[in-house]
């Protein structure tokens, strides 16, 4: 599905191989012994010691808040039905800037492949697989409860979809099955899925290394192409060409984080900003054409990714150590749930807002964003702090062990 049509990301992030808060203490091994050039010949075992990657926290609430301005003012659809009228005219010397959010989703992408490369390092498979599970799942089902009901409520114009495909929902697998999506933005976690299966099959599985790794990217680049020239829906299936460079660009951004400047390294960030720049504007660029919502430069295009890759290479090389400040931890913790529910429930808000209670339209914007980002963090405290250990301990096996 193409980001232009429906968009998102969330997406994602990642956790140290042990932390007390899920998924949003992103940090980094020590750096492993080297020799020779550069090469690591261990990588530190699950439970090392990490230190906070602060700044990546608030780069990811960045990310989603773009894609917010997207969903809000940067499309019709949906939306429009909110609003009382196009968000063209709503927000008619805004709406064109918000149409760039979308690519939020590309940065979340590159920022997944830096912290799953570095959560997955060192681990055992079974861990990785329950810290992803554990991550993902518990704020998701809430969010597929939370939509459901509210678009059950006899007042709220839009409903959900079939009670089946509800059930279905909850597998986070209703795409490839064909079933109807409860969460627009739910699209963006199936390319995550896909991500972390290849990622875990042929990186964790085998034990990280840094040669493993660079082969993992260069493979995984070369498997882009061939599928992009092959149109055979398989392969777009599995490598999903579209955003494959993302995730490869973080990765490699990571290896630079961990084992400092390296040419092998910095040639799997550019090679993956020029393949993910294309893909970008073939998605999202068409000629001037007043049947559309708005129209994307491809040189904005172009420069808003750079400055997404730009960001994340910032963190990895330590360049916004200064950015530590207190608050972006709970800022990283609010991303992943205001991710899954600012879309569709916030048309449910704008439309209470502005069309019946008549807040004016950049009031109701600003109060929905708000309320979104609160309804995030009573779902974190309520729902992810509460199961999410508990899920991951399950899926680990440890209280099992513990019993024996």
């Amino acid at each position: 599905m193409r980001p232009d049509t429906e968009l998102p990301a969330a997406p994602q992030d990642a956790r140290p191989a042990q932390g007390n808060t899920p998924g949003t203490l992103l940090g980094h091994p020590p750096k492993p012994a080297v020799s020779g050039a550069g090469r690591a010949h261990t990588g530190p075992a699950p439970g090392a010691s990490h230190t906070r990657l602060r700044a990546l926290d608030g780069l990811r609430l960045i990310a989603a808040l773009m894609v917010a301005l997207y969903h809000y003012g940067g499309r019709d659809g949906e939306v429009s039905q909110a609003w009382g009228v196009s968000p063209r005219h709503a927000f008619p010397h805004l709406s064109t800037a918000f149409a760039y959010g979308c690519l939020g989703v590309q940065i979340f992408f590159v920022i997944s492949g830096f912290v799953i490369c570095m959560s997955g390092w060192g681990r055992p498979l079974r861990s990785f697989f329950a810290s992803r599970a554990a991550r993902l799942y518990p704020a998701y089902w809430a969010a597929i409860v939370l939509v459901t009901l509210a678009f059950a409520l006899p007042w709220v114009a839009y409903k959900t979809v079939s009670a089946s495909d509800t059930l279905v929902n909850l597998t986070m697998l209703q795409q490839p099955v064909g079933a109807h999506r409860v969460l627009g933005v739910c699209w963006t976690l199936w390319a995550e899925l896909r991500f972390y299966a290849l990622f875990a099959l042929f990186v964790v599985l085998p034990g990280a290394t840094r040669h493993r790794v660079i082969l993992f990217c260069a493979v995984w680049t070369l498997m882009t192409v061939v599928t992009t020239a092959s149109h055979l829906e398989f392969l777009r299936v599995v490598f999903m060409p579209e955003y494959s460079a993302y995730f490869i660009g973080g990765i490699g951004l990571y290896l630079i984080h961990r084992f400092g400047h390296d040419a092998l390294a910095w040639g799997i960030v550019g090679v993956s900003f020029l393949l993910g720049q294309h893909y970008a504007v073939a998605g999202l660029w068409h000629p001037p054409n007043p049947h559309y919502f708005s129209y994307r430069s491809p040189y904005v295009i172009i420069a808003v990714l750079a400055l997404g890759y730009a960001a994340v290479a910032a963190v990895a090389l330590g360049k916004v150590r200064w950015a530590n400040w207190g608050w972006l931890p709970f800022a990283g913790a609010l991303t992943y749930p205001f991710y899954l529910v600012h879309e569709h429930l916030g048309w449910v808000v704008i439309g209470g807002l502005h069309r019946k209670l008549g807040i004016p339209s950049a009031a109701t914007f600003a109060l929905t964003i708000a309320l979104m980002l609160a309804l995030a963090w009573a779902l974190h405290v309520c729902v992810e702090r509460r199961l999410t250990p508990v899920l991951r301990r399950a899926l680990d096996g440890r209280g099992s062990r513990m019993g024996n």
